[in-house]
């Protein structure tokens, strides 16, 4: 296998670099280091003294043990096995077992750039040619005081792809969710489209909107974004159609970290009283359309891609696999080549 397609494969397995994914919801992080995995990268985070997060690779410079072991020192980490202290750059601040150890104020640890948005910590994956990150940039139900949001995050036993296959997939709705409160009407039959938006292309049902999952976004923006709407009845509460704004973060390459924002656009008094209404009646029917979709896809065959007969409502999922690949393919012949320059 040449060198630009082992990047490719792992790339594609793992997620796309060069661009923010979210990691975890920010409650998670408080005073203690948390050791995570995304992209199949070990990765401690941690709050400063200042509450700023801070996310390293999760290594200790001095024999490998992993930081998130370790005691949060305010600008640091300490490392459990022996003391060592690094700081929110990758630097080796302290080796408090040495008087003047040259260890010290090198830099040994990747240190990843961090943006607390909405509720959760999105961290920027670099590759080798791409260290400075990109702008984040997040749609309106994520940055617009005119809308409420509430985050979910689940946990899914598959490759990150199989969870965007399931959003890019609108006509599985009218099927799969067919009891849910909101899911339960429109045809079962559809016409597909695709059509394109300056971020990237909505794919949505021909004859019928607002009356299922009709349609889905995909949106490039520094990061991967899907957006769809749902029809809202009017006794589940003030504000227009039910938004949801979805990431899927690879764990590695076969776990997943879904993050769904549940968005309405309500201010004020009227916010309150949805996510009220939403907190005492509605999610709990949210989890069980969500479940849904995890149990599907954990139960597909391992190599369940290599034996699909797609048609045309799939055209919006193939789009994005190619989106995906193309990018994938991209990075890959880049580093490739760049090595083979640095051997020249």
């Amino acid at each position: 296998m040449s060198t630009a397609q082992a990047h490719y494969e792992r790339i594609l397995d793992t997620g796309l670099r060069n661009v923010w994914h979210p990691v975890l919801p920010s409650w998670r992080v408080a005073d203690a280091p948390v050791g995570i995995t995304r992209l199949g990268e070990n990765i401690v985070v941690w709050r400063d003294k200042d509450g700023q997060v801070r996310a390293l690779e999760d290594r200790c410079p001095h024999r490998g043990a992993r930081l998130s072991m370790g005691w949060n020192l305010g600008d640091r980490v300490a490392c459990w096995y022996h003391g060592v202290e690094v700081d929110g750059r990758g630097t080796i601040a302290n080796v408090p077992a040495v008087d003047n150890c040259p260890m010290e104020k090198e830099c040994k640890v990747r240190a990843y750039p961090v943006e607390e948005r909405n509720g959760a910590i999105f961290l920027y994956f670099g590759d080798a040619l791409h260290a400075e990150p990109c702008k984040l940039e997040l749609p309106e139900q994520l940055t617009s005081d005119q809308w409420g949001a509430m985050l979910c995050t689940s946990f899914w036993k598959v490759n990150y792809r199989y969870a965007v296959d399931n959003v890019m997939d609108p006509m599985h709705g009218a099927y799969l969710h067919a009891q849910s409160h909101s899911m339960a009407f429109g045809d079962k039959q559809a016409e597909m489209r695709a059509r394109k938006t300056p971020t990237g292309f909505i794919f949505e049902k021909v004859g019928q909107q607002g009356v299922n999952f009709d349609w889905v976004e995909w949106g490039a923006t520094g990061n991967y974004w899907m957006r769809l709407s749902i029809p809202y009845r009017k006794q589940y509460g003030p504000g227009g159609p039910f938004f949801i704004v979805g990431h899927a973060t690879p764990v590695d390459a076969h776990n997943t970290l879904v993050f769904f924002w549940r968005c309405r656009q309500a201010q004020g008094w009227q916010r309150d009283v949805w996510k009220f209404f939403y907190k005492n009646r509605l999610e709990g029917l949210h989890w069980d359309v969500l479940e849904q979709d995890r149990v599907v896809l954990e139960s597909m065959a391992p190599d369940a891609r290599g034996h699909e007969f797609l048609y045309q409502h799939d055209t919006g999922m193939t789009r994005v696999r190619r989106i995906l690949e193309t990018e994938a393919r991209k990075q890959a012949d880049a580093l490739a080549a760049t090595a083979q320059s640095q051997a020249a």
